[in-house]
């Protein structure tokens, strides 16, 4: 019998838990915290990563690499940053091991101790800005734009795969300039960059906004974000694009001399998306029967089952799906024919329902005589009978419908699920049934933390593309200059 998984509405954190193993994403290690990555799952990732890349490369960033390892003093020249990471640092004390003179096994070497700890990067400002005061001398040595592509340890208590582990893969943009305007367009930049790429790639709507102070990051002067709405009403931190002023450059005395000859410190931004992506994409599109993915995004984007009785059929719809990989890959459309003759027909099927692949085919020798194949739809779950001849045709229009579909779907699921509300009481009541509350806040970080207190929601963001709208804050009812979004969050 086919097992059964729980559903969304049975238990949302179970389903999601179950779909990452059914859909062969990732797996917990024995390592607390810590994930394997399948290779399925990782696929996915490199879609992610080799998109990403292309438009940084666009937009004039180049890929280097910085150590793992952070000596502890880098950390405590920036005060503000240290303390927003200090409880989720893994510290290297020393750096050799032996072999217990019991014989019980192996033992860390007391006189291995380190002259200064070194801490694991849970980011890498201090030791990129480090370098940057040998890079930098003059304005002719500006803008450096820098992107890296790494791991990163941030100690984390609950973790849960994808969305938050103790190691994560992500790229962190590093950037320096002459002028605050100048570094202030590039986080602005780097923002839309992550806007295009969720909305056109993931087909996951975003809102752009900015984060209150209490929510910025550690050490920024401005935190600018992308947040999107998952299925349960959850909010998700997709990405973050900070102006950090002049911060790093006077913690680490990076200065260059003007046009003038006159010293001054230099302009920062830092910018990253991470594997929490990945989570992103499967609460974004998923359903009970498994993964759902984009055809932007989806390793496999067409595969095909034979359904056969004797040797010369299937050889015969082989010879037709030989045909349509060559034509499916002259359009770049990635294609898989599984003829596996140790799996039947229906085990496929559901297999690669539960992996997202956007489109199926079946061929029968019904269909082979006909001249036809059947056509199955991941998002909607519609079935067709269309010609052979023209299918490629016919499915690059198909996988260009479903892109469009998700991102629809996704908007439509947003608007119904966000409200705007006025009252402190209403909100408290409403807030666990998920979704996007606007409403009046004072600005102020007591009442924000009151809020976060009573209800466990946040502010999200301050969209960018709010109307400023005279009101009264739902908590205290001071003077309110618009509405701001709170949710919970991942």
């Amino acid at each position: 019998m086919a097992q059964k998984y729980v559903t969304r509405a049975e238990d949302y954190s179970k389903w999601y838990n179950e779909l990452v193993y059914r859909a062969d994403l990732a797996e917990h290690s024995d390592v607390r915290g810590c994930m394997v990555i399948k290779p399925y799952g990782y696929a996915i990732w490199e879609k992610m990563r080799d998109i990403l890349d292309v438009k940084f490369k666009e937009t004039g960033h180049s890929n280097a690499y910085f150590p793992l390892f952070i000596p502890k003093s880098y950390l405590s020249k920036e005060a503000s940053h240290i303390e927003g990471f200090a409880k989720e640092c893994a510290v290297v004390t020393h750096y050799r091991l032996k072999n217990a003179e019991d014989g019980s096994g192996v033992i860390v070497d007391p006189d291995s101790k380190l002259e200064e700890e070194l801490i694991v990067r849970p980011t890498s400002e201090t030791i990129i800005w480090n370098s940057y005061k040998n890079w930098i001398q003059s304005y002719r040595d500006l803008p450096i734009l820098i992107n890296q592509w790494a791991n990163v340890v941030r100690w984390e208590m609950k973790t849960r795969l994808f969305l938050r582990t103790t190691e994560f893969l992500w790229q962190e943009g590093h950037t320096a300039h002459a002028t605050k305007q100048e570094a202030i367009a590039e986080a602005e930049l780097m923002l839309n960059v992550y806007e295009d790429f969720a909305e056109n790639y993931m087909a996951m709507p975003v809102i752009k906004g900015r984060k209150t102070a209490n929510e910025r990051f550690a050490g920024a002067e401005d935190t600018l974000c992308i947040e999107s709405m998952m299925q349960d009403g959850k909010a998700l931190q997709a990405g973050t694009s900070h102006f950090l002023g002049q911060n790093f450059a006077k913690a680490f005395e990076v200065k260059f001399a003007d046009k003038e000859g006159k010293l001054d410190y230099v302009w920062a931004t830092s910018w990253g998306v991470s594997t929490r992506l990945m989570g992103a994409l499967i609460m974004t599109h998923s359903d009970d029967e498994g993964l759902v993915l984009p055809p932007a995004l989806a390793p496999i984007q067409v595969v095909a089952v034979p359904i056969y009785r004797t040797d010369e059929e299937l050889a015969a719809i082989s010879e037709k799906m030989t045909e349509l990989a060559a034509k499916l890959k002259a359009k770049g459309i990635s294609f898989k024919y599984d003829d596996d003759e140790n799996r039947r027909p229906g085990w496929k099927f559901a297999e690669y329902e539960s992996k997202g692949v956007p489109i199926r085919v079946a061929m029968g020798p019904r269909d082979l005589e006909n001249g036809k194949a059947e056509i199955a739809r991941r998002d909607n779950k519609t079935k067709e009978v269309v010609d052979f001849d023209g299918l490629e045709n016919h499915i690059e229009q198909l996988l260009a419908d479903i892109q469009v579909n998700l991102l629809a779907r996704a908007k439509a699921f947003r608007l119904e699920n966000t409200r705007e509300i006025d009252s402190y009481e209403e909100f408290k009541k409403e807030i666990d049934k998920g979704g996007f509350f606007l409403a009046h806040w004072d600005g102020t970080s007591e009442t924000e933390e009151r809020i976060k207190e009573e209800t466990k929601a946040t502010i999200r963001c301050i969209a960018l593309d709010r109307k400023e709208e005279a009101g009264v804050c739902m908590v205290t009812g001071n003077p309110s200059a618009g509405r701001v979004i709170f949710a919970k969050a991942y």
